[in-house]
């Protein structure tokens, strides 16, 4: 199948035209508009350098909030209250950090100054949001990620102390839960989201449960 390119147009092809590898289109821009338009369908941004690069992997990696596994010592860190846990308290140094943290296996990083721009402007919106876990008043880890009706698209997380990235979804969660979000999207398989509860499902399934989660734009 071809890659499809995108112009100005507020346009997305449909994703089972995806490449095996996930990649659908390449080009356009990352204005809110449009990616609130890529994430209402299931397909987000994934690049170093230009051209945009956007995805929609199927299968898919997701999480329901029910089948989440909260392992030990998370329960431990937890009942002594090893760490602050906030919401939105501090967006862009979240993601500022998942920009610069450095990772096993990548030498760059997909998160540009572009990227950052982009979804602080959608954060400003109500769209994008960010759990932060604090240790003795200083930032220690978090997570990222789009929160559209009962879904919510996990970007990235970070940490800078033993188990602060554990911690900060853990209890995002449970917040989520409590908000009645039915689906997390982790988007691409990982070991460490597998072990809490992640695991892959058709491609079909996961863009009918985006329409029925997702309240029509």
């Amino acid at each position: 199948m071809a890659i499809f390119a995108l112009s100005d147009e507020l346009y997305f092809p449909p994703v089972h035209l995806a490449e095996k590898d996930g990649l659908l289109a390449m080009g356009g821009d990352l204005s809110s508009e449009r990616l609130l338009l890529a994430y209402a369908n299931g397909i987000f941004p994934w690049y170093e350098t230009p051209p945009i690069l956007w995805w929609c992997p199927d299968p898919r990696f997701v999480l329901f909030p029910d089948e989440f596994r909260r392992s030990k010592t998370v329960r431990s860190l937890i009942h002594k209250n090893a760490f602050q846990f906030t919401i939105n308290k501090a967006f862009e140094a979240v993601i500022r950090h998942c920009q610069q943290v450095k990772r096993s296996n990548q030498e760059g990083t997909w998160i540009t100054e572009e990227v950052v721009a982009a979804y602080h402007a959608l954060h400003l919106q109500g769209y994008a949001h960010s759990a932060e876990v604090w240790k003795e008043g200083a930032l220690v880890g978090g997570l990222y990620g789009i929160r559209l009706g009962r879904v919510f698209f996990g970007e990235s997380m970070f940490s800078l102390v033993s188990n602060a990235s554990r911690y900060a979804f853990t209890r995002y969660v449970a917040h989520l839960q409590d908000e009645q979000v039915a689906l997390i999207d982790c988007q691409v398989y990982s070991e460490y989201l597998e072990s809490m509860g992640a695991r892959m499902i058709e491609g079909e399934k996961f863009a009918t449960l985006l329409k029925q989660y997702i309240p029509a734009r």
